[in-house]
């Protein structure tokens, strides 16, 4: 086997395993809104232990509670395996500090897991463990964006012409997603009402339509563009859909004694689509300014990849 064949292998196995901690993200934060919803942060009453035992009884609610630390610890693992392979095989310097940036967030998010234990459920900082999930995962969707194929190899830009560009458009729309999902955590956590959060929906709809439409008349011929803002927009339809569904049961079953199988599933749903617009939103965006190029501004070394290893 060549030397260059088994350095391609390396970068495939690297970036499908960042893909795959990408994933398991995913179900993490589908984890942690079934112990929202479900009315289960305190069901295991200490912490780093579940009731004094690495394992306790997995019933009623404990089994959503323990069930999300036990995912999390596994996520933890792997941003631990990915942030040392990358500081192995990685020879682009800023690569390798995401990782460990990466691996410095997930830590600080297992710590802020714990407070909202050992303090009663705050809302403060359990808005505060929402917010940094979402940190997180932009970092995990990044990494499986930078260690791709896409990266690898110099790409040929193209010039934006048009204005605001293409990469500013996305990446207002990235950042009123990553807002609109801290609004619905201050809503689930009764922190605020529902009215902010029906704004923010409105003006990701706004944001988000226009960046796909910018996408379809100017840069259609670019699949790196054009399949992530045709899934941006058929996502932010089963989003609002969905949103609907979650308030709309909530509302139906405000007197309910326990939380009902629907209004959990219509609300864990919500929450885990909002994740993908969010990370399809920043793939986007991304990908956008790795092609594209104003003719007022410089490539970066976000890019172009070219910096020294050290």
């Amino acid at each position: 086997m060549s030397s260059a064949k088994a350095t391609g292998q390396k970068a495939t196995a690297l970036h499908r395993f960042a893909v795959l901690t990408a994933g398991a993200t995913v179900v993490l934060l589908v984890a942690g809104a079934l112990v929202t919803s479900n009315d289960a942060g305190l069901a295991v009453p200490d912490w780093p232990l579940s009731y004094g035992t690495w394992m306790p009884p997995m019933v009623g609610n404990i089994f959503y509670e323990h069930g999300h630390r036990m995912i999390a610890t596994f996520v933890g693992l792997l941003t631990t395996i990915l942030a040392v392979w990358l500081l192995l095989r990685e020879p682009r310097g800023w690569v390798r500090r995401l990782g460990l940036v990466a691996l410095g967030t997930v830590v600080l998010q297992g710590i802020l897991g714990g407070l909202t234990v050992l303090f009663l459920l705050p809302r403060p900082v359990s808005i505060a463990h929402a917010t940094l999930a979402q940190v997180f995962f932009c970092l995990a969707v990044s990494l499986a964006a930078f260690t791709g194929p896409g990266w690898q190899v110099s790409a040929e830009r193209r010039v934006d012409s048009g204005r605001p560009p293409l990469f500013d458009v996305a990446a207002a729309t990235t950042l009123l997603v990553f807002l609109q999902l801290i609004l619905g955590a201050a809503y689930r956590h009764s922190l605020v009402d529902i009215t902010p959060h029906l704004v923010g929906a409105l003006a990701v709809a706004y944001f988000v339509v226009r960046t796909t439409r910018r996408v379809r008349e100017h840069h259609a011929d670019e699949p790196a563009l054009l399949r992530p803002a045709r899934l941006l927009l058929a996502l932010l339809w089963v989003q609002l859909a969905l949103g609907g569904g979650a308030y709309l049961s909530r509302l139906v079953t405000v007197d309910a004694p326990q939380p009902v199988l629907y209004m959990v599933a219509f609300t864990v749903a919500h929450v885990a689509v909002g994740a993908l617009v969010l990370a399809t939103s920043l793939v986007l965006t991304l990908h956008a300014h790795r092609l594209l190029v104003c003719v007022e501004r410089k490539p970066s070394v976000l890019a172009t990849g070219e910096e020294a290893s050290a």
